[in-house]
């Protein structure tokens, strides 16, 4: 990313004109923060095909003069959030760097074009047309719909050979996903068939390939494990400590992603006590035995970034009398390693579309803070620290109970 261009070709770059690869801000103060989000998005869609990094300077006038802003480690880290913060969708890829530039330090934000286009900002697709940006036309759309077609790469992207649109719920497209999705302002328009809305939503291939994706099926799929077995949570209450000792409740969730995970979560609610205390404090105290938050941060995360891809196995959530233990298919993927799994800010996606449609559906608020908001809310419920243990082909996540 940042090592394709060197100091002297962002100088170059900070000084010329500003083009559909080049923005400069002076600083992140009043609307900035959206219009950098905006570029953001619109130098990920790449809709004139550069397939090199567009480059945001903060810190720089419009002559491309730098203006002397400090660039510390609070803007540096504002900036990096960006990819994570759940506006863009799907994430982006980008580096935030601090670069001494023409005498004067300046904050280079590096973009590159994404794999599976169209990214939306806040539920509209965003392009740079020379200098300025603008929302996509319809034909906009179509080309970003078929770059992503020539680039995709991920299998929950994939098409689903033995699917139609027969099987998606479409009813619960328009009604439920395309609303958060898409903005109002492009819902309006009326120039977009069905086929087309499906395809900008990435449920199906194409407009001419009307063959439901791999995301489409988990999504929208009305029996999804007709077509993917292994897209279920298999939840078990033992009576016990040992994994042997018997099994009280074993429950299959099956159905779509928001209703397995809505299953799942209802009985985890259902079997997680609250202890009432009225002496330690003036006002009464409420503890749950796990804090909900942590758990539903776990399995959705689970279900999130599980490889559904050669794999007959669920999602396993055991419930036993000093623990919980959650066992994905797939272990650590691409940029993350077992050596930083969880830290703040570590993330990649194996199933990017999938990602990018949780967060539609309101099932993930943020990217990359799940691990770190589960530890804080085990943290602050008096639960012991999150255990993890990584192997090649699957994690296994255990929460212990309160001593």
């Amino acid at each position: 990313m940042m090592e394709s261009y060197s100091d002297g070709e962002l100088e170059t770059m900070l000084t010329d004109l500003e083009s559909d690869l080049v923005e400069r801000k002076e600083s992140m103060k009043g609307g900035a923060p959206r219009k950098v989000r905006a570029t953001v998005c619109a130098f990920a869609n790449d809709l004139p095909n550069h397939s090199r990094p567009g480059i945001l300077f903060i810190g720089a006038s419009d002559s491309g003069r730098p203006t002397g802003l400090p660039i510390t480690d609070q803007l540096l880290l504002e900036l990096a959030q960006i990819k994570a913060d759940g506006d863009i969708v799907p994430p982006p890829t980008l580096t935030v760097d601090k670069r001494n530039l023409l005498g004067n330090e300046v904050a280079v934000v590096a973009v590159e074009p994404a794999d599976s286009p169209p990214v939306r900002y806040r539920g509209q697709i965003w392009t740079r047309v020379g200098p300025s940006l603008a929302i996509a036309s319809a034909q906009d759309e179509r080309v970003l719909n078929e770059k992503r077609r020539t680039h995709d790469k991920h299998f929950d992207s994939t098409p689903l050979r033995s699917s139609t649109t027969g099987d998606l719920d479409l009813r619960r497209f328009e009604e439920e996903y395309l609303p958060r999705a898409v903005s109002a302002a492009d819902r309006a328009k009326n120039d977009r068939t069905s086929r087309e809305r499906l395809a900008a939503a990435k449920m199906i291939a194409s407009v001419d390939d009307p063959t439901p994706t791999v995301g489409g099926i988990l999504i929208l799929g009305k029996r999804p494990q007709d077509f993917l077995p292994c897209a279920y949570i298999q939840f078990l209450r033992i009576a016990g400590n040992r994994l042997t000792d018997a099994v009280v409740d074993n429950e299959t969730c099956y159905g779509s992603i928001a209703e397995v995970i809505r299953r799942l979560e209802e009985k985890l609610a259902a079997y997680n006590r609250t202890a009432v205390d009225f002496m330690s404090a003036p006002q009464e105290i409420r503890r749950s035995t796990y804090p909900l938050d942590a758990l539903q941060q776990l399995v959705r995360n689970a279900v999130m970034h599980r490889t559904y891809e050669g794999t007959n196995a669920p999602v396993r959530v055991l419930w036993l009398e000093d623990r919980i233990e959650i066992i994905s298919p797939g272990g650590p993927y691409g940029a993350v390693t077992a050596e930083d799994f969880g830290l703040p800010g570590v993330v990649d996606y194996r199933n990017p579309f999938l990602a990018e449609a949780m967060r539609v559906l309101g099932l993930v608020q943020r990217f990359g803070i799940g691990i770190q908001a589960a530890k804080r809310a085990l943290l602050e419920n008096g639960n012991p620290e999150l255990e993890f243990q990584l192997k090649p082909n699957w994690v296994h996540c255990t929460l212990r109970s309160q001593s």
